[in-house]
Protein backbone atom coordinates (compact mmCIF):
# COMPACT_ATOMS: atom_id res chain seq x y z
CA UNK A 1 0.00 0.00 0.00
CA UNK A 2 2.92 2.37 -0.47
CA UNK A 3 0.88 4.04 -3.21
CA UNK A 4 -1.28 5.57 -0.47
CA UNK A 5 1.54 7.59 0.93
CA UNK A 6 1.52 10.14 -1.89
CA UNK A 7 -1.87 11.37 -0.67
CA UNK A 8 -0.96 11.62 3.00
CA UNK A 9 -0.58 15.41 2.94
CA UNK A 10 -2.72 16.19 -0.12
CA UNK A 11 -3.37 19.08 -0.47
CA UNK A 12 0.05 20.39 0.58
CA UNK A 13 0.24 21.80 4.09
CA UNK A 14 1.78 25.26 4.68
CA UNK A 15 5.42 25.21 5.71
CA UNK A 16 4.73 26.55 9.22
CA UNK A 17 1.78 28.10 11.05
CA UNK A 18 1.40 29.46 14.56
CA UNK A 19 -2.06 29.36 16.18
CA UNK A 20 -2.63 31.69 19.13
CA UNK A 21 -5.14 34.06 20.68
CA UNK A 22 -7.47 31.46 22.18
CA UNK A 23 -7.49 28.41 24.42
CA UNK A 24 -5.56 25.34 23.28
CA UNK A 25 -6.67 22.19 25.11
CA UNK A 26 -3.77 19.78 24.68
CA UNK A 27 -5.48 16.74 26.32
CA UNK A 28 -2.05 15.52 27.37
CA UNK A 29 -1.49 13.62 30.61
CA UNK A 30 -1.80 16.85 32.60
CA UNK A 31 -4.85 18.09 30.65
CA UNK A 32 -2.88 21.27 30.02
CA UNK A 33 -3.84 24.45 28.24
CA UNK A 34 -1.46 26.40 26.05
CA UNK A 35 -1.24 29.89 24.63
CA UNK A 36 0.05 28.88 21.20
CA UNK A 37 0.76 25.92 18.91
CA UNK A 38 3.25 25.67 16.06
CA UNK A 39 2.46 23.36 13.13
CA UNK A 40 5.15 22.57 10.56
CA UNK A 41 4.00 20.55 7.57
CA UNK A 42 1.67 17.84 8.89
CA UNK A 43 3.11 17.70 12.41
CA UNK A 44 2.81 19.66 15.63
CA UNK A 45 6.23 21.17 16.28
CA UNK A 46 5.72 23.08 19.52
CA UNK A 47 3.03 23.85 22.10
CA UNK A 48 3.43 26.51 24.77
CA UNK A 49 3.68 30.26 24.91
CA UNK A 50 3.61 32.42 21.82
CA UNK A 51 7.26 33.25 22.46
CA UNK A 52 8.11 29.52 22.66
CA UNK A 53 6.45 28.85 19.34
CA UNK A 54 8.11 31.81 17.62
CA UNK A 55 11.49 30.64 18.88
CA UNK A 56 10.85 27.07 17.71
CA UNK A 57 9.75 28.33 14.29
CA UNK A 58 12.98 30.28 13.95
CA UNK A 59 15.03 27.22 14.84
CA UNK A 60 13.11 24.74 12.66
CA UNK A 61 12.22 26.75 9.55
CA UNK A 62 13.85 29.32 7.33
CA UNK A 63 10.72 31.23 6.30
CA UNK A 64 8.55 33.32 8.63
CA UNK A 65 5.56 31.25 9.79
CA UNK A 66 1.99 32.11 8.97
CA UNK A 67 0.03 33.30 12.01
CA UNK A 68 -3.60 32.45 12.79
CA UNK A 69 -5.38 34.52 15.44
CA UNK A 70 -7.98 32.28 17.07
CA UNK A 71 -9.91 35.33 18.32
CA UNK A 72 -10.85 33.70 21.60
CA UNK A 73 -11.87 30.36 20.17
CA UNK A 74 -10.80 26.95 21.51
CA UNK A 75 -8.61 24.33 19.85
CA UNK A 76 -8.95 20.67 20.83
CA UNK A 77 -7.44 17.55 19.27
CA UNK A 78 -9.32 16.14 16.31
CA UNK A 79 -12.09 13.90 17.59
CA UNK A 80 -11.65 10.17 17.05
CA UNK A 81 -14.71 8.01 16.37
CA UNK A 82 -13.41 4.46 16.91
CA UNK A 83 -16.66 2.71 15.92
CA UNK A 84 -18.70 3.84 12.92
CA UNK A 85 -19.92 2.62 9.55
CA UNK A 86 -19.17 5.38 7.04
CA UNK A 87 -20.37 3.64 3.88
CA UNK A 88 -23.64 2.64 5.52
CA UNK A 89 -23.98 6.19 6.85
CA UNK A 90 -23.40 7.62 3.38
CA UNK A 91 -25.98 5.25 1.91
CA UNK A 92 -28.60 6.20 4.46
CA UNK A 93 -28.05 9.90 3.85
CA UNK A 94 -29.47 9.28 0.38
CA UNK A 95 -32.52 7.37 1.70
CA UNK A 96 -35.83 8.64 3.09
CA UNK A 97 -35.49 10.01 6.60
CA UNK A 98 -38.00 8.17 8.81
CA UNK A 99 -36.55 9.29 12.12
CA UNK A 100 -38.68 10.55 15.03
CA UNK A 101 -38.20 14.23 14.24
CA UNK A 102 -39.93 13.92 10.85
CA UNK A 103 -41.93 10.69 11.13
CA UNK A 104 -43.38 10.41 14.65
CA UNK A 105 -46.00 7.87 13.58
CA UNK A 106 -46.56 5.21 10.93
CA UNK A 107 -48.98 7.22 8.71
CA UNK A 108 -46.42 10.02 8.42
CA UNK A 109 -43.72 7.48 7.59
CA UNK A 110 -45.92 6.03 4.85
CA UNK A 111 -46.59 9.50 3.46
CA UNK A 112 -42.86 10.17 3.18
CA UNK A 113 -42.24 6.83 1.49
CA UNK A 114 -45.12 7.35 -0.95
CA UNK A 115 -43.79 10.79 -1.86
CA UNK A 116 -40.38 9.26 -2.56
CA UNK A 117 -42.03 6.56 -4.69
CA UNK A 118 -43.84 9.21 -6.74
CA UNK A 119 -40.58 11.07 -7.32
CA UNK A 120 -38.49 7.96 -8.05
CA UNK A 121 -38.93 6.42 -11.49
CA UNK A 122 -39.18 2.80 -12.54
CA UNK A 123 -38.32 -0.06 -10.24
CA UNK A 124 -35.80 1.82 -8.12
CA UNK A 125 -36.02 0.58 -4.51
CA UNK A 126 -37.65 2.87 -1.96
CA UNK A 127 -35.50 2.80 1.16
CA UNK A 128 -35.76 4.65 4.45
CA UNK A 129 -33.88 4.77 7.73
CA UNK A 130 -34.03 5.97 11.30
CA UNK A 131 -37.23 4.56 12.77
CA UNK A 132 -37.22 2.96 16.19
CA UNK A 133 -40.55 1.43 17.04
CA UNK A 134 -40.59 2.72 20.62
CA UNK A 135 -40.30 6.27 19.28
CA UNK A 136 -43.37 5.83 17.06
CA UNK A 137 -46.76 6.90 18.39
CA UNK A 138 -48.03 3.35 17.82
CA UNK A 139 -45.04 1.90 19.71
CA UNK A 140 -44.78 -0.97 17.25
CA UNK A 141 -43.02 -1.85 14.02
CA UNK A 142 -44.76 -1.06 10.74
CA UNK A 143 -45.91 -4.11 8.77
CA UNK A 144 -45.41 -5.43 5.28
CA UNK A 145 -49.09 -4.80 4.56
CA UNK A 146 -48.63 -1.12 5.41
CA UNK A 147 -45.56 -0.94 3.18
CA UNK A 148 -47.58 -2.61 0.41
CA UNK A 149 -49.57 0.65 0.25
CA UNK A 150 -46.34 2.31 -0.92
CA UNK A 151 -45.65 -0.25 -3.65
CA UNK A 152 -46.40 -3.85 -4.54
CA UNK A 153 -44.09 -3.92 -7.56
CA UNK A 154 -40.72 -2.84 -6.17
CA UNK A 155 -38.68 -3.04 -3.00
CA UNK A 156 -39.75 -1.01 0.01
CA UNK A 157 -37.41 -1.25 2.98
CA UNK A 158 -36.99 0.91 6.08
CA UNK A 159 -34.00 0.14 8.24
CA UNK A 160 -34.35 0.21 12.01
CA UNK A 161 -32.26 2.88 13.71
CA UNK A 162 -30.12 0.13 15.22
CA UNK A 163 -28.96 -0.93 11.76
CA UNK A 164 -29.64 -4.55 12.64
CA UNK A 165 -32.88 -5.00 10.79
CA UNK A 166 -35.99 -3.30 9.52
CA UNK A 167 -39.24 -3.89 7.67
CA UNK A 168 -39.88 -4.80 4.03
CA UNK A 169 -42.97 -5.05 1.88
CA UNK A 170 -44.44 -8.29 0.58
CA UNK A 171 -42.68 -7.84 -2.78
CA UNK A 172 -39.25 -8.27 -1.16
CA UNK A 173 -40.23 -11.45 0.64
CA UNK A 174 -41.81 -12.98 -2.46
CA UNK A 175 -38.85 -12.10 -4.67
CA UNK A 176 -36.54 -13.84 -2.18
CA UNK A 177 -38.80 -16.88 -1.91
CA UNK A 178 -39.49 -16.26 1.78
CA UNK A 179 -42.77 -17.75 2.97
CA UNK A 180 -44.58 -18.63 6.14
CA UNK A 181 -42.65 -21.87 6.57
CA UNK A 182 -39.18 -20.54 5.66
CA UNK A 183 -36.77 -21.30 8.53
CA UNK A 184 -34.81 -18.46 10.10
CA UNK A 185 -31.20 -18.19 8.90
CA UNK A 186 -28.31 -18.55 11.36
CA UNK A 187 -27.97 -15.22 13.13
CA UNK A 188 -31.22 -13.72 11.86
CA UNK A 189 -35.01 -13.76 12.10
CA UNK A 190 -38.02 -13.41 9.80
CA UNK A 191 -40.59 -12.23 12.31
CA UNK A 192 -44.11 -13.65 12.42
CA UNK A 193 -47.37 -12.69 14.09
CA UNK A 194 -49.44 -14.82 16.47
CA UNK A 195 -50.85 -16.76 13.51
CA UNK A 196 -47.40 -17.52 12.13
CA UNK A 197 -47.73 -15.08 9.22
CA UNK A 198 -44.73 -13.00 8.17
CA UNK A 199 -44.95 -9.43 9.46
CA UNK A 200 -42.29 -7.99 7.18
CA UNK A 201 -39.89 -7.33 10.04
CA UNK A 202 -36.49 -8.96 9.69
CA UNK A 203 -33.27 -8.78 11.65
CA UNK A 204 -29.54 -9.29 11.28
CA UNK A 205 -28.57 -12.00 8.75
CA UNK A 206 -32.17 -12.22 7.47
CA UNK A 207 -31.41 -8.85 5.86
CA UNK A 208 -29.15 -10.71 3.41
CA UNK A 209 -32.20 -11.18 1.19
CA UNK A 210 -31.85 -7.50 0.29
CA UNK A 211 -28.33 -7.70 -1.09
CA UNK A 212 -29.10 -9.55 -4.32
CA UNK A 213 -27.23 -12.43 -5.89
CA UNK A 214 -23.92 -10.55 -5.92
CA UNK A 215 -24.24 -8.97 -2.50
CA UNK A 216 -22.26 -9.81 0.60
CA UNK A 217 -23.81 -12.62 2.62
CA UNK A 218 -22.57 -12.42 6.18
CA UNK A 219 -24.66 -14.89 8.13
CA UNK A 220 -23.54 -15.54 11.66
CA UNK A 221 -20.45 -13.32 11.33
CA UNK A 222 -22.66 -10.24 11.45
CA UNK A 223 -25.53 -8.33 9.87
CA UNK A 224 -25.08 -7.05 6.34
CA UNK A 225 -25.47 -3.29 6.59
CA UNK A 226 -24.42 -2.30 3.11
CA UNK A 227 -26.62 -2.89 0.11
CA UNK A 228 -25.13 -3.22 -3.34
CA UNK A 229 -24.59 0.00 -5.28
CA UNK A 230 -22.31 0.95 -8.15
CA UNK A 231 -18.72 2.02 -7.65
CA UNK A 232 -19.63 5.63 -8.38
CA UNK A 233 -22.54 5.52 -5.95
CA UNK A 234 -20.29 4.14 -3.21
CA UNK A 235 -17.81 6.92 -3.93
CA UNK A 236 -20.51 9.57 -3.61
CA UNK A 237 -21.81 7.97 -0.43
CA UNK A 238 -18.39 7.89 1.22
CA UNK A 239 -17.66 11.48 0.21
CA UNK A 240 -20.98 12.59 1.69
CA UNK A 241 -20.28 10.70 4.90
CA UNK A 242 -16.74 12.09 5.08
CA UNK A 243 -18.07 15.65 4.83
CA UNK A 244 -20.43 14.96 7.74
CA UNK A 245 -17.71 13.50 9.95
CA UNK A 246 -15.34 16.39 9.24
CA UNK A 247 -18.07 18.99 9.79
CA UNK A 248 -18.47 17.71 13.35
CA UNK A 249 -14.74 17.67 14.02
CA UNK A 250 -14.11 13.94 13.52
CA UNK A 251 -10.68 13.47 11.97
CA UNK A 252 -10.17 9.71 12.50
CA UNK A 253 -12.77 6.97 12.02
CA UNK A 254 -12.67 3.34 13.04
CA UNK A 255 -14.75 1.52 10.42
CA UNK A 256 -16.00 -1.43 12.43
CA UNK A 257 -17.37 -3.61 9.67
CA UNK A 258 -15.10 -3.72 6.65
CA UNK A 259 -15.63 -6.29 3.94
CA UNK A 260 -14.19 -6.30 0.43
CA UNK A 261 -16.91 -3.87 -0.61
CA UNK A 262 -15.99 -1.19 1.93
CA UNK A 263 -12.26 -1.62 1.42
CA UNK A 264 -12.63 -1.25 -2.35
CA UNK A 265 -14.58 1.96 -1.81
CA UNK A 266 -11.85 3.38 0.42
CA UNK A 267 -9.14 2.44 -2.05
CA UNK A 268 -11.09 4.23 -4.78
CA UNK A 269 -11.09 7.44 -2.73
CA UNK A 270 -7.39 7.06 -2.04
CA UNK A 271 -6.62 6.57 -5.74
CA UNK A 272 -8.50 9.79 -6.50
CA UNK A 273 -6.79 11.71 -3.70
CA UNK A 274 -10.17 12.31 -2.06
CA UNK A 275 -9.68 10.69 1.34
CA UNK A 276 -9.33 13.45 3.93
CA UNK A 277 -10.32 11.78 7.21
CA UNK A 278 -8.19 8.98 8.61
CA UNK A 279 -9.71 5.51 8.54
CA UNK A 280 -8.77 2.48 10.65
CA UNK A 281 -10.35 -0.59 9.06
CA UNK A 282 -11.59 -3.49 11.20
CA UNK A 283 -12.18 -6.42 8.87
CA UNK A 284 -15.17 -8.61 9.58
CA UNK A 285 -14.42 -11.97 11.21
CA UNK A 286 -15.68 -13.79 8.11
CA UNK A 287 -12.46 -12.55 6.47
CA UNK A 288 -10.15 -13.85 9.22
CA UNK A 289 -8.85 -16.70 7.04
CA UNK A 290 -7.95 -14.26 4.24
CA UNK A 291 -6.30 -11.85 6.69
CA UNK A 292 -4.14 -14.61 8.17
CA UNK A 293 -3.35 -16.08 4.76
CA UNK A 294 -2.09 -12.67 3.59
CA UNK A 295 -0.06 -12.25 6.77
CA UNK A 296 -1.77 -9.03 7.84
CA UNK A 297 -0.78 -9.52 11.45
CA UNK A 298 0.55 -6.05 12.14
CA UNK A 299 -0.34 -2.49 11.26
CA UNK A 300 -0.76 -2.24 7.52
CA UNK A 301 -1.32 0.88 5.44
CA UNK A 302 -0.38 4.48 6.06
CA UNK A 303 -1.55 7.31 8.35
CA UNK A 304 -4.69 7.86 6.25
CA UNK A 305 -5.95 4.33 5.54
CA UNK A 306 -4.83 1.39 7.62
CA UNK A 307 -5.87 -2.09 8.69
CA UNK A 308 -6.46 -2.23 12.44
CA UNK A 309 -7.91 -5.58 13.48
CA UNK A 310 -10.86 -7.97 13.41
CA UNK A 311 -14.51 -7.15 14.15
CA UNK A 312 -16.68 -9.88 15.67
CA UNK A 313 -20.24 -10.18 16.92
CA UNK A 314 -21.36 -11.82 20.13
CA UNK A 315 -25.04 -10.79 20.08
CA UNK A 316 -27.43 -8.34 18.46
CA UNK A 317 -28.84 -4.96 19.35
CA UNK A 318 -30.94 -3.67 22.22
CA UNK A 319 -32.92 -1.40 19.93
CA UNK A 320 -33.99 -4.28 17.72
CA UNK A 321 -34.48 -6.74 20.60
CA UNK A 322 -31.79 -9.02 19.18
CA UNK A 323 -29.27 -8.60 22.02
CA UNK A 324 -29.22 -11.92 23.86
CA UNK A 325 -31.31 -12.14 27.03
CA UNK A 326 -32.06 -15.84 27.60
CA UNK A 327 -34.80 -14.94 30.09
CA UNK A 328 -36.61 -12.96 27.38
CA UNK A 329 -37.55 -9.32 27.02
CA UNK A 330 -39.93 -7.75 29.52
CA UNK A 331 -42.60 -6.86 26.95
CA UNK A 332 -42.17 -10.08 25.00
CA UNK A 333 -40.75 -13.03 26.98
CA UNK A 334 -40.76 -15.16 23.83
CA UNK A 335 -38.08 -12.94 22.30
CA UNK A 336 -34.63 -13.71 23.63
CA UNK A 337 -32.41 -12.28 20.91
CA UNK A 338 -29.52 -14.47 19.84
CA UNK A 339 -25.83 -15.17 20.03
CA UNK A 340 -24.02 -15.03 16.72
CA UNK A 341 -21.72 -17.93 17.59
CA UNK A 342 -21.72 -20.91 19.86
CA UNK A 343 -19.28 -20.14 22.72
CA UNK A 344 -16.67 -22.64 21.54
CA UNK A 345 -16.78 -21.30 17.99
CA UNK A 346 -16.46 -17.70 19.14
CA UNK A 347 -13.64 -18.58 21.54
CA UNK A 348 -11.75 -20.25 18.69
CA UNK A 349 -12.09 -17.15 16.48
CA UNK A 350 -10.73 -14.89 19.21
CA UNK A 351 -7.90 -17.31 19.95
CA UNK A 352 -6.83 -17.44 16.30
CA UNK A 353 -6.83 -13.67 15.96
CA UNK A 354 -5.10 -13.11 19.28
CA UNK A 355 -2.38 -15.70 18.71
CA UNK A 356 -1.55 -13.97 15.43
CA UNK A 357 -1.11 -10.66 17.24
CA UNK A 358 -4.34 -9.06 16.05
CA UNK A 359 -6.63 -6.74 17.99
CA UNK A 360 -10.25 -7.85 18.20
CA UNK A 361 -13.34 -5.67 18.59
CA UNK A 362 -16.48 -7.60 19.53
CA UNK A 363 -20.03 -6.27 19.49
CA UNK A 364 -21.65 -7.33 22.79
CA UNK A 365 -24.59 -5.74 24.59
CA UNK A 366 -26.12 -8.13 27.12
CA UNK A 367 -24.36 -9.49 30.23
CA UNK A 368 -24.39 -12.97 28.68
CA UNK A 369 -22.73 -11.74 25.50
CA UNK A 370 -20.20 -9.64 27.41
CA UNK A 371 -19.29 -12.69 29.51
CA UNK A 372 -18.71 -14.62 26.29
CA UNK A 373 -16.08 -12.04 25.32
CA UNK A 374 -14.46 -11.98 28.74
CA UNK A 375 -14.14 -15.76 28.79
CA UNK A 376 -12.73 -15.90 25.27
CA UNK A 377 -10.13 -13.18 25.86
CA UNK A 378 -9.14 -14.71 29.20
CA UNK A 379 -8.64 -18.09 27.54
CA UNK A 380 -6.66 -16.54 24.68
CA UNK A 381 -4.39 -14.70 27.10
CA UNK A 382 -3.73 -17.86 29.11
CA UNK A 383 -2.70 -19.70 25.96
CA UNK A 384 -0.72 -16.80 24.48
CA UNK A 385 0.11 -14.05 27.00
CA UNK A 386 0.29 -10.55 25.53
CA UNK A 387 0.42 -7.57 27.85
CA UNK A 388 -0.84 -4.82 25.53
CA UNK A 389 -3.43 -6.61 23.42
CA UNK A 390 -6.04 -3.80 23.24
CA UNK A 391 -8.99 -6.19 22.78
CA UNK A 392 -12.23 -4.20 22.73
CA UNK A 393 -15.90 -4.71 23.54
CA UNK A 394 -18.02 -2.62 21.23
CA UNK A 395 -21.10 -0.98 22.81
CA UNK A 396 -20.73 -2.98 26.04
CA UNK A 397 -24.16 -1.73 26.96
CA UNK A 398 -25.06 -3.60 30.15
CA UNK A 399 -22.02 -5.13 31.88
CA UNK A 400 -22.35 -6.16 35.51
CA UNK A 401 -20.10 -4.54 38.10
CA UNK A 402 -18.19 -7.81 38.36
CA UNK A 403 -17.68 -7.84 34.61
CA UNK A 404 -16.35 -4.27 34.68
CA UNK A 405 -13.81 -5.31 37.31
CA UNK A 406 -12.85 -8.27 35.13
CA UNK A 407 -12.36 -5.94 32.15
CA UNK A 408 -9.95 -3.90 34.26
CA UNK A 409 -8.02 -7.06 35.19
CA UNK A 410 -7.81 -8.30 31.61
CA UNK A 411 -7.05 -4.92 30.02
CA UNK A 412 -10.16 -5.00 27.82
CA UNK A 413 -11.36 -1.64 26.50
CA UNK A 414 -15.08 -0.82 26.09
CA UNK A 415 -16.12 1.45 23.24
CA UNK A 416 -19.41 3.09 24.20
CA UNK A 417 -21.98 5.29 22.49
CA UNK A 418 -23.68 7.79 24.86
CA UNK A 419 -25.86 9.05 22.00
CA UNK A 420 -27.60 5.68 22.05
CA UNK A 421 -29.10 6.37 25.45
CA UNK A 422 -29.68 10.00 24.46
CA UNK A 423 -31.84 8.80 21.56
CA UNK A 424 -33.30 5.54 22.87
CA UNK A 425 -32.53 5.17 26.57
CA UNK A 426 -36.18 4.88 27.67
CA UNK A 427 -36.68 2.17 25.05
CA UNK A 428 -34.03 0.06 26.76
CA UNK A 429 -35.81 0.28 30.10
CA UNK A 430 -39.08 -0.55 28.34
CA UNK A 431 -37.43 -3.62 26.83
CA UNK A 432 -35.64 -5.09 29.84
CA UNK A 433 -36.88 -3.11 32.84
CA UNK A 434 -34.96 -1.12 35.45
CA UNK A 435 -31.57 -2.74 34.68
CA UNK A 436 -31.68 -0.75 31.45
CA UNK A 437 -31.10 2.44 33.45
CA UNK A 438 -27.42 1.43 33.63
CA UNK A 439 -27.13 1.39 29.83
CA UNK A 440 -23.57 2.54 28.98
CA UNK A 441 -22.42 2.91 32.62
CA UNK A 442 -19.50 5.25 31.93
CA UNK A 443 -19.11 6.42 35.52
CA UNK A 444 -18.76 2.84 36.71
CA UNK A 445 -16.00 2.25 34.16
CA UNK A 446 -14.08 5.28 35.43
CA UNK A 447 -14.54 4.15 39.04
CA UNK A 448 -13.01 0.77 38.13
CA UNK A 449 -10.09 2.39 36.23
CA UNK A 450 -11.38 1.13 32.89
CA UNK A 451 -10.64 3.80 30.26
CA UNK A 452 -13.79 5.29 28.71
CA UNK A 453 -13.90 5.57 24.94
CA UNK A 454 -16.82 7.07 23.04
CA UNK A 455 -18.00 6.75 19.46
CA UNK A 456 -21.12 7.39 17.38
CA UNK A 457 -21.76 4.06 15.66
CA UNK A 458 -22.93 6.24 12.75
CA UNK A 459 -25.46 5.95 11.23
CA UNK A 460 -27.07 4.63 14.43
CA UNK A 461 -26.31 8.12 15.74
CA UNK A 462 -24.92 11.08 13.85
CA UNK A 463 -21.15 11.58 14.30
CA UNK A 464 -21.46 14.49 16.73
CA UNK A 465 -18.80 14.16 19.44
CA UNK A 466 -19.96 17.25 21.30
CA UNK A 467 -23.43 15.73 21.65
CA UNK A 468 -21.87 12.53 22.99
CA UNK A 469 -19.71 14.51 25.43
CA UNK A 470 -22.71 16.45 26.74
CA UNK A 471 -24.78 13.29 27.11
CA UNK A 472 -22.05 11.48 29.03
CA UNK A 473 -21.83 14.39 31.46
CA UNK A 474 -25.58 14.88 31.99
CA UNK A 475 -27.05 11.38 31.31
CA UNK A 476 -30.08 13.21 29.88
CA UNK A 477 -32.09 11.58 27.09
CA UNK A 478 -33.61 13.40 24.14
CA UNK A 479 -36.79 13.87 26.18
CA UNK A 480 -34.85 15.49 29.04
CA UNK A 481 -35.08 12.56 31.45
CA UNK A 482 -31.95 11.43 33.31
CA UNK A 483 -31.20 7.77 32.68
CA UNK A 484 -29.93 6.17 35.88
CA UNK A 485 -28.13 7.72 38.82
CA UNK A 486 -25.38 10.30 39.05
CA UNK A 487 -22.77 7.57 39.55
CA UNK A 488 -23.14 6.76 35.86
CA UNK A 489 -22.05 10.25 34.76
CA UNK A 490 -18.49 11.32 33.98
CA UNK A 491 -17.02 14.80 34.13
CA UNK A 492 -16.36 16.98 31.10
CA UNK A 493 -12.58 16.46 31.22
CA UNK A 494 -12.97 12.68 31.13
CA UNK A 495 -15.57 13.00 28.39
CA UNK A 496 -13.26 15.07 26.19
CA UNK A 497 -10.50 12.53 26.71
CA UNK A 498 -12.93 9.74 25.81
CA UNK A 499 -13.42 11.19 22.31
CA UNK A 500 -9.75 12.09 21.77
CA UNK A 501 -6.77 10.41 23.45
CA UNK A 502 -8.73 7.38 24.68
CA UNK A 503 -10.11 6.88 21.19
CA UNK A 504 -6.54 6.96 19.89
CA UNK A 505 -5.54 4.29 22.42
CA UNK A 506 -8.50 2.14 21.41
CA UNK A 507 -7.15 2.20 17.85
CA UNK A 508 -3.49 1.84 18.84
CA UNK A 509 -2.60 5.33 17.60
CA UNK A 510 -1.97 7.35 20.74
CA UNK A 511 1.66 7.90 19.72
CA UNK A 512 0.52 10.07 16.78
CA UNK A 513 -3.08 11.14 17.48
CA UNK A 514 -5.46 12.14 20.27
CA UNK A 515 -3.58 15.02 21.92
CA UNK A 516 -1.81 18.19 20.86
CA UNK A 517 1.83 17.45 21.61
CA UNK A 518 5.07 18.00 19.67
CA UNK A 519 5.71 15.25 17.13
CA UNK A 520 2.08 14.22 16.73
CA UNK A 521 0.11 14.61 13.53
CA UNK A 522 -1.55 18.00 13.18
CA UNK A 523 -5.20 16.95 13.46
CA UNK A 524 -7.26 19.43 15.45
CA UNK A 525 -10.58 21.24 15.67
CA UNK A 526 -11.35 24.92 16.22
CA UNK A 527 -14.48 25.37 18.36
CA UNK A 528 -16.39 28.56 18.96
CA UNK A 529 -16.35 27.93 22.73
CA UNK A 530 -14.56 25.81 25.31
CA UNK A 531 -16.47 22.57 26.11
CA UNK A 532 -14.86 22.49 29.55
CA UNK A 533 -16.06 25.99 30.44
CA UNK A 534 -19.63 26.28 29.14
CA UNK A 535 -22.62 24.96 31.13
CA UNK A 536 -22.94 21.22 30.63
CA UNK A 537 -26.26 21.58 28.83
CA UNK A 538 -24.68 23.87 26.23
CA UNK A 539 -21.81 21.63 25.11
CA UNK A 540 -23.61 20.07 22.14
CA UNK A 541 -24.51 23.52 20.81
CA UNK A 542 -20.88 24.62 20.44
CA UNK A 543 -20.14 25.26 16.78
CA UNK A 544 -17.35 23.42 14.98
CA UNK A 545 -15.75 26.22 12.98
CA UNK A 546 -12.69 24.52 11.48
CA UNK A 547 -11.36 20.99 11.13
CA UNK A 548 -7.71 20.36 10.28
CA UNK A 549 -6.09 17.08 9.20
CA UNK A 550 -2.38 16.75 8.46
CA UNK A 551 -1.95 20.48 9.02
CA UNK A 552 -4.49 21.28 6.31
CA UNK A 553 -7.89 22.86 6.86
CA UNK A 554 -10.40 20.33 5.49
CA UNK A 555 -13.59 21.93 6.81
CA UNK A 556 -14.68 25.49 7.57
CA UNK A 557 -18.06 26.14 9.18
Amino acid sequence: MSRLASHETSPIAPAATIFHGGTIRTVDEQNSTAEAMLVIGNRIAAVGTLADCRTAAGELTTAAPAVVDLQGRTVVPGFLDPHAHPLMYGQLLSWVDCGPDVAPDIPTMLERLKKAAEETPGNTPIRGYGYEHRNLAERRHPTRQEFDTVSTTREVYVMNASGHGGVVNTFVLEQAGIGKDTPNPPGGTFFRDADGELTGELSDSACDILTGADGVKLGHHGPNFHLGDSKEEHRAQLLHAQREFLSHGVTTIGDCQVTKREFAAYLDLVERGELRARVNAYFLSSLLDEVLELGLVDKFGDPLLSFAGIKLYADGTLGGWTAYFPEGYRDDPCRTGSLYHEPAEYKALVARAHSAGLQTATHAQSPTAIQLVLDAVSSALEASPREDHRHRIEHCGLPTLEQIDRMAELGIMPVNQPQHYYNWGPGVTDAIGSPGERFNPLGEFVAASVPVTMSSDAPVADPRPLEAIQTSVTRLTRSGVQLGGDQLKIDAVEALRAHTINGARAMGREHELGSLEPGKLADFVVLEADPLEVPHGDISGIGVQETWVNGVQVYAG
